[in-house]
């Protein structure tokens, strides 16, 4: 009797145990966080999960009764890899959102498993036009390639520059940018006098230089991946381009803010347009950086730490508004719609197209305090995608 009498009171204390973990993982919220932390394109993984850590440490890990848990996965920037991760963190983990996303075929290798399992996916950095119609439950908070390659096609000819080399890295936004660029700069009656693509897989920019060189246009059009711009900077000045009167212009990755005090003065006067600089003078980014840096050993946030902060920012405003109730449908619909002031400026989630709308702003690289900084000096308030635009 005896026997009996504890056994079940055994059984009853595993039932009551049993509940109380069910009811702990039902007040935990999970983020997969996927990202290049190691390999070719790992300073996109440093700063994402750096800015994400950030946005936590000062607004909380309890939202709408859920405490956030933020599961970071290193893909090596390989498609593969992302796609396994993400079917793990989906599967075994029961994850409530996806984010990260370093690259585009990895943001596109994901794509089905978020509709499959109606899983948010929040694009952080990944920039190619396409992205957010390979799934209708993805979200970017990033930026497109087509935003930043249109206002510099509008720039160039009105500053003396007629005719254009492009290099690009040859994938997604690469080809993106090539496109965009060449048909705005042809449109505003320039002349392209070759477009050259690099590899992304281990790129030797030195014999595309060199033709850039024999080429002699008025300046090179420059688009490579966030972490590769120091290469392009330092290769440029070797060979004399900018003594040869050779512009260089581009979107704003070759001259990120992590990497450009050490490209040198060779980065002086360089002229990109981007959505963030570091130096952007509003009150809500000078707080942003500061907070960074002091959290990060002096780091200087770029583009990708901004992706990741408002995409941390984007999925805690929808878990209030969803009362951290509803599954990833709900989640997704207060993600559309949010208009928010960011360190970068003001920023609208459109509704219809589940993608960034924000300010693009034209920057000259100039020596401040004796460090090299992406100075504004003009701004396109409200860019929406061009690649979507009908």
């Amino acid at each position: 009797m005896q026997k009996r009498t504890f056994l079940h009171a055994a059984m009853a204390a595993g039932l009551l145990v049993a509940s109380g973990l069910g009811l702990a993982q039902d007040n935990v919220f999970k983020i997969g966080l996927v990202l290049p932390m190691t390999g070719q394109q790992a300073t996109t993984g440093r700063q994402i999960e750096a800015a994400a850590r950030l946005w936590i440490a000062q607004n909380g890990d309890t939202v709408a009764g859920k405490k956030i848990q933020l599961i970071v996965k290193d893909d090596t920037s390989v498609p593969d890899v992302t796609r396994r991760l993400a079917q793990e963190l989906v599967v075994n983990e029961k994850v409530n959102v996806l984010a990260g996303m370093g690259i585009t075929p990895s943001a596109l290798a994901v794509a089905p498993i978020a509709t499959q399992s109606k899983t948010p996916l929040v694009v952080m950095a990944a920039a190619t036009s396409s992205i957010t119609e390979a799934s209708p439950f993805v979200v970017r908070t990033s930026f497109t390639l087509p935003q930043a390659a249109v206002a510099m096609a509008d720039w160039a000819p009105k500053n003396n520059i007629k005719t254009v080399v492009t290099l690009v890295t040859d994938y997604g936004p690469g080809l993106d940018a090539e496109k965009f660029f060449k048909d705005r700069f042809l449109f505003n009656g320039g002349k392209v006098s070759e477009t050259l693509r690099v590899p992304l897989r281990n790129p030797d920019f030195a014999p595309f230089l060199q033709k850039v060189r024999d080429l002699k246009p008025d300046a090179l059009f420059v688009f490579v991946p966030s972490g590769a711009g120091a290469a392009v900077m330092k290769q440029f000045g070797e060979r004399g381009m900018d003594k040869a009167g050779i512009r260089l212009i581009g979107t704003g990755d070759v001259t990120d803010d992590d990497q450009l005090n050490d490209m040198g003065d060779v980065a002086l006067g360089v002229v990109t347009s981007h959505h963030y600089s570091t130096y952007h003078p509003s009150a809500v980014n000078k707080k942003f950086v500061a907070d960074f840096q002091k959290a990060n050993k002096g780091l200087r946030p770029n583009f990708m730490a901004v992706g990741g902060y408002d995409g941390m920012r984007v999925i805690y405003e929808a878990l209030k508004k969803t009362g951290g109730k509803g599954g990833g449908e709900a989640l997704l619909g207060a993600m559309k719609g949010q208009i928010f002031e960011s360190p970068r400026g003001p920023v609208f989630i459109d509704a219809q197209t589940r993608d960034v709308v924000q300010n693009i702003y034209l920057r000259k690289v100039e020596k401040k305090d004796g460090q090299l900084w992406n100075v504004e000096f003009d701004v396109i308030k409200d860019v929406k995608d061009p690649g979507k635009a009908k």
